[in-house]
């Protein structure tokens, strides 16, 4: 338990210092540290855990899409899985899907992935340092438990399309995130990813914020 403890002071000590929130590489210049706010999970990898929340804007009539609450959300799920596997960082990481079969397996002991008791981490209060609450801070020190290789979780917290002025009907998006170290139950790094155009299309969005997110991690 001392050997994991000092491994995972060692990860966070690299981490924080390149820690900030949100990172928008610029692709004309060479990349500096400090836009790669999770490299340390090129090495470490993490789990990721299903987008929790996710908010519309009352004024985006999105309605007529055919998108529910829950095909959005598993959409951005993909697009993170699929936005990983382009950098060639999945091997060794656990996802959502792979989340969802352990719990099969593990019905009376695994926490779903699904059903985690997240609320409190959409609080605007919930920074870098703070400190997870029951039943979260069990649920995760479960999953990582089932995961030995993994030793953090990335919990993308919700999902937000707001109005964008043009074109009409078109939406801009945001990705909460936090980087949560289970054994300690505190959240080492909280940021968020924006998506930089306005688009009609949620899928749209979904994709470039998965992008985002990756960029925060490795380049190009």
């Amino acid at each position: 338990m001392r050997l994991a403890a000092i491994s995972s002071t060692v990860f966070f000590a690299t981490l924080a210092t390149s820690c900030g929130g949100t990172a928008t590489p610029n692709p004309g210049t060479r990349p500096q540290p400090q836009e790669y706010p999770l490299a340390a999970l090129v090495a470490s990898r993490a789990i990721v855990t299903p987008t929790y929340a996710l908010r519309v804007a009352p004024e985006l009539s999105w309605s007529s899409s055919g998108s529910s609450s829950r095909d959005l959300l598993r959409a951005m799920d993909d697009d993170i899985a699929a936005a990983l596997a382009e950098r060639g960082l999945t091997r060794g990481w656990v996802l959502p899907a792979d989340l969802a079969t352990s719990y099969k397996r593990n019905p009376t002991y695994a926490s779903d992935p699904y059903a985690l008791a997240e609320e409190p981490l959409r609080a605007s209060s919930f920074i870098a340092g703070s400190r997870l609450t029951e039943p979260l801070a069990s649920q995760l020190r479960t999953t990582i438990a089932l995961h030995e290789n993994a030793r953090v979780v990335l919990a993308p917290i919700e999902l937000r399309f707001d109005r964008a002025e043009n074109p009409p009907g078109a939406a801009r998006a945001t990705l909460r995130l936090a980087l949560i170290d289970p054994r300690f139950s505190e959240a080492r790094w909280v940021g968020k990813v924006q998506s930089d155009t306005a688009s009609t299309d949620p899928r749209i969005l979904s994709r470039l914020l998965a992008t985002r997110l990756v960029d925060l991690i490795v380049s190009r």
